[in-house]
């Protein structure tokens, strides 16, 4: 009894004494913010058609289907063209601050509600990247992913960890809007307490961070954030398990991966052959069609059971990266690919991630040194 009481403590103090994983949480929260920035970027000129008042899905049907499935989505506050380009505008610089970790907190609410605002106004633009982001954007609100590789990390180093007017300002503009759709009833009663909590506790630290950073009530607030960023972290890794795990058991039982013709097919469609020759070349190969085939099928079954080897799991996920890279250059799709490769990132090891982290860093002192003065020519020795 007295090794499990001691096992339990320990266990204890290391989920509630500190936040678990904070490289691969940055990794995460980069590659994500990434992600959506470059989506949004790229599909700037056509953003009416695919979430603003110019797309097919009308303002009208979508909010018929909102208030019948109680999907979030800002952009149904209004059916105004200058709303939703507020609203992209406000994605896009949300995305930006977050993937620079900038006041992350406020930007992880407010990514969250770009990606749901958007992709709950046009339901039909999405595919299986999209839904994986939709899910990380909650997830990442719990987490604490700015403790390394952020702006904020940089500001807390140097000791003002809240210093500036940015966050309490920011954080009464999300006030003031939280107010405004509390008085409408623009939030259905989980949203409104979710949101409620966030603003409330983030409140609280600021205050407590600014006026008592060495007392008690700093004390609680670090451990209620350490239960929160770990359980966001086990959450986002049985997120990225349970996709795997129902992906490689549903292929299993369908006779087009059996067969090969789930990767033969379409890699004769044109949508889906950026490099026509490159596909052509694959699909003409029956030995290369059938290994991709169950490769893809024997690693997307296997891999949470990797889990308990680390070297098996380090294995299969460089595999499990490099599948989703032929992806998005095989199939053309990018931003699946890298959304995937995100959510795959958070099984990467310490080690590494130090390791790079390192060599970034001194390629960045390298480059940041001033070049060396060009020498002085050497005094003439010859007479006259």
């Amino acid at each position: 009894m007295d090794r499990v009481r001691a096992g339990l403590a320990r266990g204890l103090e290391q989920v509630t004494g500190r936040a678990l994983g904070p490289y691969q949480s940055a990794v995460v929260r980069i590659g994500f913010a990434g992600t959506w920035l470059f989506f949004l970027l790229r599909e700037f000129p056509n953003r009416g058609e695919l979430y603003g008042p110019d797309g097919p899905w009308s303002w009208a049907l979508a909010e018929r289907l909102t208030t019948s499935n109680g999907a979030f989505s800002v952009l149904m506050w209004s059916g105004s063209t200058v709303w939703f380009e507020i609203v992209y505008a406000v994605a896009v610089l949300a995305s930006a601050g977050l993937l620079l970790g900038w006041r992350t907190r406020a930007m992880s609410v407010l990514f969250m509600v770009g990606v749901l605002s958007l992709q709950n106004r046009s339901v039909f633009m999405g595919d299986g990247g999209d839904n994986v982001i939709h899910l990380m954007a909650i997830y990442l609100v719990l987490t604490r992913c700015a403790q390394v590789w952020s702006l904020d990390a940089r500001r807390a180093r140097r000791g003002a960890a809240s210093a500036g007017a940015a966050g309490p300002v920011l954080w009464g503009v999300l006030g003031a809007v939280y107010a405004y759709g509390a008085v409408t009833g623009r939030f259905g009663a989980g949203w409104l307490a979710a949101f409620a909590a966030v603003w409330v506790m983030c409140g609280l630290w600021w205050l407590v961070d600014r006026y008592e950073p060495e007392g008690e009530g700093r004390a609680v607030l670090d451990v209620l954030a350490n239960l929160l960023h770990n359980a966001g972290m086990l959450v986002i890794m049985a997120e990225v398990c349970l996709i795997y795990a129902t992906a490689g058991w549903y292929k299993i039982q369908g006779s087009r991966w059996q067969d090969g013709t789930a990767l033969y097919y379409p890699l004769g469609l044109d949508y889906f052959t950026p490099w026509p020759g490159l596909s052509a070349l694959l699909a003409g190969s029956g030995t290369a069609v059938m290994l991709l085939t169950y490769g893809t099928v024997a690693a997307q079954v296997a891999f949470p059971f990797t889990l308990f080897n680390r070297r098996i799991k380090n294995v299969l996920l460089g595999v499990m990266m490099l599948e989703h890279a032929g992806i998005a250059v095989l199939l053309g799709l990018p931003f699946f690919s890298l959304a995937m490769i995100a959510a795959d990132a958070v099984f990467l090891p310490t080690g590494f991630l130090v390791w790079v982290g390192a060599r970034v860093a001194v390629r960045r002192a390298v480059s940041a040194e001033p070049a060396l003065a060009p020498a002085e020519p050497a005094p003439s020795t010859s007479g006259g």
